[in-house]
């Protein structure tokens, strides 16, 4: 073990052993979803470098305070990528934040969340025990998948130090198409699109536009192009890249900005507000002044939930109350990782 892992595993159990509480941190790009008022921060960014990386083999293993801008700069070289396209949110993220948060971007949809690219993590736990699950391969998971516990619990659970990834070959050629259609019409068409053998990576649908990212062989996406017709956006590239990070005019906005997980084949909502729909429907962005009740209903009516993203202000995000069976395992799990509860107080996770 070496000294950085050293000191982490120290820090953590002088924490449990005194009863203080730990902020779990990186490069604090991501802070903005964390509430947690701590005794104390705990540093990942010194726990850093490849451990391991085999292109033939789509496995990477990296420690979790490596920038993941390094990560992803390795992974070009290779002519590789990390599939669920990964917010950044300032230039000093980290790995390791990436997956506490669980973030995903526009090709979410189609390739997978973060959560499925994890084959195995290594941790420290609430009582400073230094754990490991899963591994690097595909099929190595036996009864409770840990490792991916991990991604979204934003911190709540342990302190990543290491993980390893299934990474994908880059996409060799990509072109976006766009169409001018109304809300319902788009919604419609990017479901009928999911049920078809398209090379279609990601969709968007914002003020009357629909537009669609096709990613592959160029033979198989000039023949999409073909079938589905559509003007080319010369931008697109930069497009997705505005989603990805939150950098488009919708998000820049002074009014509560939401965050509704639905039903991907849900009706428009009804609300009033600027909207912005990603992963074929299934998510759909709204800056909208209707009390949070409304949205609420509106979510829940969509088979979904809302995330109060921004009061309409730099602020924390302001998570949905769970179902009284989910709030129990979530009570449980926190009780067997985090006994004391030292880790990121105020996170969902805790209570």
């Amino acid at each position: 073990m070496d000294s950085v892992l050293e000191s982490l595993i120290d820090q953590v159990r002088q924490a449990h052993a005194q009863g203080h509480t730990l902020r779990i941190h990186g490069g604090h790009s991501k802070s903005f979803w964390v509430c947690a008022q701590a005794h104390q921060p705990l540093d990942i960014r010194p726990c850093r470098g490849v451990v391991d990386y085999a292109p033939s083999e789509l496995v990477l293993t990296v420690r979790a305070g490596t920038p993941l801008a390094e990560v992803e700069a390795l992974l070009e070289a290779q002519g590789q990528m990390l599939a669920f396209e990964p917010p950044y949110y300032g230039p000093t993220a980290t790995i390791g934040g990436t997956l506490a948060c669980g973030l995903s971007g526009p090709r979410r949809a189609s390739a997978g969340s973060a959560r499925d690219f994890v084959l195995g993590v290594r941790l420290i736990d609430g009582q400073g025990r230094d754990l490991s699950f899963g591994g690097q391969v595909i099929k190595n998971v036996a009864g409770f998948d840990v490792s991916r516990l991990m991604v979204g619990a934003f911190g709540s659970l342990g302190v990543i130090t290491e993980a390893s990834l299934k990474v994908l070959p880059r996409p060799p050629f990509e072109t976006t198409r766009e169409w001018a259609l109304p809300e319902a019409v788009a919604i419609a068409r990017m479901n009928e699109w999911a049920g078809q053998p398209l090379p279609i990576s990601a969709t968007s649908f914002h003020q009357g536009r629909l537009r669609a990212r096709l990613s592959g062989a160029e033979v198989a996406v000039q023949a999409a192009v073909t079938r589905l017709g559509g003007e080319e956006v010369p931008q697109g590239t930069a497009w997705w890249r505005s989603l990805r990070e939150q950098t488009a005019a919708l998000f820049d906005t002074a009014r509560p900005l939401w965050r509704l997980a639905v039903k991907s084949s849900a009706p428009p909502l009804g609300l009033s507000g600027s909207l912005l729909i990603e992963w074929g429907g299934a998510l759909r962005w709204i800056a909208s002044d209707h009390a949070p009740a409304q949205i609420q209903k509106a979510a829940r009516d969509a088979q979904g939930h809302a995330l109060l993203l921004r009061h309409g202000q730099p602020a924390l995000p302001h998570f949905a109350t769970l179902d009284p069976v989910l709030m129990q395992i979530h009570k449980r799990l926190k009780h067997v990782f985090d006994p004391k509860e030292i880790f990121n107080p105020g996170l969902p996770g805790n209570f």
